[in-house]
């Protein structure tokens, strides 16, 4: 009899113990689920909402930058046979320079031979295949204000446009 008591002494705290066990497992899981979600609002989401204010920081500044036009010299057009190895292609651009004021246009007028002569050289270099698309106007113009602005003492120009585009195979 004794031992039936022990006996079931035995298996009650077993079973007690294993309630505990169970408890503790689910604890543990509810926590770790808690902090797993709590990680991915502060890493994931809040991110998604930066990039999103980026985005949105970026399209305002494009239309303050179309709202505040500067100063617009023409260039001139340009017509250069491009880098293609596979057939004789010529491109036929346009250049009009966006710049800040009045005293970068006197500056653009004094070095202009410097400056036809950079946008020259850098259409060169160009195969079709790069200028073609709009990611490779756009790297155009980049590289062009670069150059310009690099000639230029003060700089100056905000932006480039081009008023004619075209490509030709010969």
């Amino acid at each position: 009899m004794a031992e039936e008591k022990e006996n079931q002494e035995t298996e009650e705290e077993k079973k007690g113990g294993g309630k505990k066990k169970l408890i503790f497992l689910i604890l543990i899981v509810l926590l770790l689920a808690g902090g797993g979600g709590a990680a991915y609002k502060f890493l994931v989401l809040d991110k998604k909402e930066e990039t999103a204010d980026k985005k949105a920081e970026k399209i305002e500044q494009e239309i303050k930058n179309v709202e505040d036009v500067g100063i617009q010299y023409d260039v001139g057009s340009f017509i250069v046979n491009l880098a293609d190895k596979d057939a004789d292609r010529y491109l036929k651009v346009a250049v009009v320079l966006e710049v800040q004021d009045q005293s970068i246009v006197q500056e653009i007028e004094k070095r202009l031979p410097q400056i036809k002569d950079a946008i020259t050289t850098l259409l060169f270099t160009k195969n079709s295949r790069e200028i073609k698309t709009p990611e490779g106007m756009e790297q155009l113009k980049e590289e062009i204000i670069k150059r310009v602005n690099a000639i230029l003492p003060l700089g100056g120009v905000k932006n480039v446009y081009f008023t004619e585009f075209v490509i030709q195979t010969a």
